[in-house]
C-alpha cells in the first residue's frame, strides 16, 4: 500500500498522486482537501485526518475509509463504490447518489440523501449509526436510507421536515418514530416480516464494520417510510 503524506498538499496534487499510484493508498495528514478521489475506481484509499467537501464525488467503484469525521457533500453523485466513515459526516451526504454505499458510524448533518435515486440494479445505500439532521431524504427518488439512532438516549433520531418531496426508495428508522411529523406524500409504518430480512442485512453489515452488537441493535422496533401510493412526484427525477 502506497503511503501519501497530504500535509500542506492541495487537493489537485493529492488527487494526481492517488491516480498515479497504481495501487491502494493510505493518506495521512489530511486537513480539508476537497474532492478527494472524485470519479475514481479500482482503488482503496484509507484517510487519517479530516477530508474537505465532496469526498468521493462521482465515485465510480473505488472504496474509501475515513478514520475521522468528514465535511459536507460526501459521495456527491457517486455512481458505485463504498465510503466508510469512522465518525460523523456534514450536510448533504449522498446528494444525488445513484449507486454505491455509504456507512457512517456516528451522525449526519442536514439533507442527507437529498435527491438519492436508483435505476435497475443500481440501488444506493446509506446507513447512519447516530442521528440525521433536518430534511433527511428530501426529494428521495430511490435507494435506501437507514438511521439507527445509536447513542441518542431518547432524543429524536432525525430532525424536522424528513422525506419532503420523497417519491421513491425507502427509509428504515430505528424506533417507533412517535412525535416525528412526516409529510402527506409518504407512509410511515412498523417494519413487517417481509422487509425484516432486508433491514437485518444492513444492520449486521454496519455492526460488523464498527464492532457493534447487532442483536442489541435489532432488538428494537423499526419504522419503514415509503412514498404513498398516490403521489404527484411519481415521474419526477427518475429515468424511464
Amino acid at each position: 500500500m502506497k503511503q501519501i503524506d497530504a500535509k500542506d498538499m492541495d487537493f489537485e496534487t493529492l488527487n494526481r498522486k492517488l491516480r498515479e499510484s497504481g495501487e491502494d493508498c493510505a493518506v495521512t495528514g489530511c486537513c480539508g482537501q476537497r474532492f478527494i478521489a472524485a470519479g475514481m475506481s479500482k482503488i482503496h484509499i484509507t484517510i487519517d485526518g479530516i477530508p474537505g467537501n465532496a469526498l468521493g464525488a462521482y465515485l465510480n467503484g473505488a472504496s474509501i475509509t475515513v478514520r475521522a469525521n468528514t465535511q459536507d457533500a460526501v459521495g456527491d453523485t457517486m455512481n458505485a463504490g463504498e465510503i466508510i466513515v469512522y465518525g460523523s459526516i456534514g450536510d448533504a451526504a449522498g446528494y444525488a447518489m445513484r449507486g454505491g454505499r455509504i456507512f457512517v458510524r456516528d451522525s449526519a448533518g442536514y439533507r442527507a440523501g437529498i435527491h438519492m435515486k436508483a435505476y435497475h440494479e443500481k440501488v444506493p445505500l446509506m446507513v447512519i449509526g447516530g442521528s440525521a439532521g433536518s430534511f433527511l431524504g428530501e426529494y428521495q427518488a430511490g435507494g435506501v436510507i437507514v438511521v439507527l439512532g445509536l447513542g441518542e438516549k431518547g432524543r429524536r433520531i432525525i430532525g424536522n421536515f424528513p422525506c419532503t418531496g420523497m417519491h421513491g426508495g425507502k427509509m428504515f428508522l430505528r424506533g417507533d418514530c412517535q412525535g416525528i411529523h412526516f409529510p402527506r406524500e409518504v407512509t410511515a409504518k412498523p417494519v413487517e416480516a417481509s422487509a425484516r430480512a432486508e433491514l437485518e442485512g444492513y444492520v449486521r453489515e454496519y455492526c460488523a464494520l464498527f464492532d457493534r452488537d447487532a442483536e442489541a441493535v435489532l432488538d428494537s422496533p423499526f419504522t419503514l417510510v415509503t412514498p404513498a401510493s398516490r403521489n404527484p412526484y411519481q415521474q419526477m427525477y427518475v429515468a424511464n
